[in-house]
């Protein structure tokens, strides 16, 4: 099966909280659920989501300083849903980098639309342009594909975990160039990441073993020492 795109909820309000996991998760979404700023501050960097779906009015921070932080390090996509209609307000969080602003109340369909409209612009921003087109990294048996999220060795799903699939995809989404090690941590885990350059070594190890058939002497994903990883581009 596809892996399920994950997607961090900050809302404080159960009834409303509830309704969004309930039509996220009939919808095939991977939903966590944050209460508060702090919590989903800790959930961004731990959890790895897809996009985040951001109340403004949280008990203990204005949901912009959430927007603020996260575009510091990332361009994660971000939509926000808020009780304030005020034009200067949604002028307010998109000017701060918001993808999308939604005023309660909403209607289930208009949600996902925006929520796939959303992570369709961010998936392959700035990417090759053959992956752009056809939605899909290949070389030789390794195919990577976006809008699956999903990787296949010689027609064999991978069975990557979330993690795994979000190093490999931004592996893809530059083949041929070096990817360091701290522009991977950043992107995947954020800055100031617990276990540093481990948590990564661990991660492509596991990934090494799933597509290389030696995984001492890869064809895919090789080592630049000191500096970074790179994924194999056809000539």
């Amino acid at each position: 099966m596809p892996l399920k795109e994950r997607i961090l909820l900050v809302e404080d309000e159960k009834n409303i909280s509830h309704f969004i996991t309930t039509v996220l998760t009939s919808n095939g979404y991977d939903v966590i659920v944050a209460c508060t700023g702090t919590e989903a501050g800790g959930m961004i960097t731990s959890q790895c989501p897809d996009l985040i779906l951001l109340d403004l009015g949280l008990p203990d921070m204005d949901g912009l300083s959430i927007i603020k932080t996260v575009r510091e390090w990332s361009q994660l996509p971000i939509v926000i849903l808020s009780a304030r209609m005020h034009e200067r307000d949604k002028v307010t969080a998109l000017d701060m980098g918001a993808d999308d602003y939604i005023t309660k109340p909403f209607g289930p369909s208009e949600l996902l639309a925006r929520i796939r409209a959303a992570i369709r612009r961010t998936k392959l921003s700035g990417t090759r342009p053959d992956v752009a087109q056809t939605g899909k990294y290949q070389v030789a048996d390794l195919v990577i594909d976006y809008d699956k999220h999903q990787v296949f060795i010689a027609g064999a799903n991978a069975h990557l975990t979330h993690n795994e699939y979000k190093i490999i995809a931004l592996l893809g989404r530059y083949a041929g160039k070096v990817i360091t090690y701290d522009y991977l941590l950043k992107e995947i885990w954020g800055p100031g990441s617990k276990g540093g350059n481990q948590i990564l070594r661990v991660n492509m190890a596991n990934i090494r073993r799933k597509i290389e058939k030696n995984p001492a002497e890869p064809e895919y994903i090789f080592t630049e020492a000191g500096v970074g990883y790179r994924l194999r581009e056809e000539p």
